[in-house]
């Protein structure tokens, strides 16, 4: 009998633009943060099982949290995303602190990852439908010829804060749903009315259209996914240790876009039409603070999510 989907949250990240350990700042007038939401929006959907890759230094803070409130409702597994945890043969290079990047967050969780599973970031809000579209994909999924996945994109116009730049994976998707690849914009931001991106500091900026998909790390994979990291982590190792040392991330989007341009696997694009909300920068949290809230108001959401 196939195991259930599981949802796997990213958690690691050191949230350098926002000041803090944003994942775990309340946004909800019971205490709730973001990551409340989504789970109970997983839990929803159908999703019972949950792993968190945090940094080990920050296990107990997520443990009070969750523990007490998913904890008691769904499945809770911790992985950690160490720099150290690396192919043998290979050092950190001295003075690096960032983490590898996403790919690796999924690869530190191998362990747990038995089953078709979804990828979320911790500090993004992503709505109650893009999880069920995500669910009913992952529920049965399996590969076939090529490995099968999916991903929910989102408009990108839904996914912009007035506060500055923020990455997105601008995505090209065939006319029957397919995605092609995904470029990742490391600065894109609101010009006027039209999101816009630029590559050279902001001397010069490419509009891009309203209505664009954009990929938010809400991912879907078989575990063969989990396989095809740990058989890319070196060459990527090889590369980054040469050309950015200090800095340089093993990202998701560049693990799928590369296994499309070999034929090995095929994506899925599903749609949410809901509007995304994170907390990118401390600025952003008052606006999501009240939209949670009005969520709540108009009975999306009970008055305390986890009891």
């Amino acid at each position: 009998m196939m195991k259930k989907p599981i949802i796997l949250v990213m958690a690691a990240g050191m949230g350098s633009r926002y000041g803090g350990l944003k994942q775990i700042d309340p946004v909800g007038d019971h205490g709730e943060v973001i990551l409340d939401f989504s789970l109970y929006d997983a839990m929803m959907a159908g999703f019972e099982r949950a792993v968190l890759v945090i940094k080990k230094e920050n296990e107990e803070a997520f443990r009070e949290m969750i523990d007490e409130r998913e904890g008691k409702r769904m499945e809770i597994n911790y992985a950690f995303q160490e720099l150290s945890d690396i192919p043998e043969g290979y050092d950190v290079p001295e003075g690096r602190v960032k983490p590898w990047g996403t790919a690796h967050a999924v690869y530190s969780a191998r362990e747990y990852l038995d089953a078709p599973f979804a990828v979320i970031n911790a500090d993004d809000y992503y709505g109650p439908g893009a999880f069920q579209v995500m669910y009913d994909f992952l529920d049965g999924a399996k590969d076939g010829q090529v490995m099968n996945y999916a991903m929910v994109a989102f408009n990108i116009e839904k996914t912009l804060t007035e506060n500055g730049t923020v990455a997105r994976g601008v995505c090209e998707v065939s006319d029957d749903g397919m995605l092609e690849s995904v470029t990742e914009r490391t600065k894109i931001m609101w010009r006027g009315d039209t999101p816009a991106f630029t590559e050279d500091g902001g001397e010069t900026w490419t509009d891009v259209a309203p209505g664009t998909p954009v990929s938010m790390n809400l991912w879907g994979f078989t575990p063969s996914m989990v396989d095809e990291i740990g058989r890319n982590f070196k060459p990527f190792l090889d590369d980054v240790l040469r050309t950015n040392p200090l800095k340089g991330e093993y990202m998701l989007p560049t693990v799928v876009s590369s296994l499309i341009e070999a034929g090995k696997a095929q994506v899925r694009v599903l749609h949410s039409h809901d509007k995304w909300y994170g907390v990118t920068y401390k600025e952003d949290r008052e606006s999501v603070v009240n939209a949670l809230q009005s969520m709540k108001d108009k009975g999306l959401y009970p008055d305390i999510l986890w009891r």
